[in-house]
């Protein structure tokens, strides 16, 4: 496998399922501190309302999953601008994008980029970044 050079300009990402969205705003108001200054990038609706509710961060919004933003997503991953990927799944519901999730994960994991589905890891892991 061919990875390419990291490049200059990483984010993190953060996406987060429907019944998620509230914990993801509640975990990015509690690391404000850590999240202003970082180049963010999230799927629509997710980083509609964190620069809603938090409106000094730096933050990409791509389009909602369902309609590609979990791709999109994958496809900073491959190109190396990717540095954690806080990904709050609700393991509970149904998701009619259930592909582009699997996708999105399985990519993390080929590249090797820290990845938090809970809380507690998300807590953890950007203590590190």
């Amino acid at each position: 496998m061919t990875v390419t050079a990291p490049s200059a300009e990483r984010f993190l990402a953060l996406v987060a399922h429907d019944q998620k969205k509230a914990d993801m705003i509640a975990w990015a108001q509690r690391h404000r501190d850590r999240l202003i200054g970082r180049r963010l990038v999230a799927t629509g609706t997710t980083g509609a309302l964190l620069k809603r509710e938090i409106p000094e961060l730096d933050i990409t919004a791509m389009k909602s999953g369902p309609l590609g933003g979990d791709q999109q997503i994958g496809a900073l991953i491959v190109e190396d601008r990717i540095s954690l990927l806080v990904f709050l799944v609700d393991p509970l519901s149904p998701h009619p994008h259930d592909v582009d999730v699997k996708a999105l994960t399985r990519l993390a994991i080929l590249y090797n980029v820290p990845m938090a589905c809970n809380l507690a890891t998300a807590d953890r892991l950007i203590l590190e970044a």
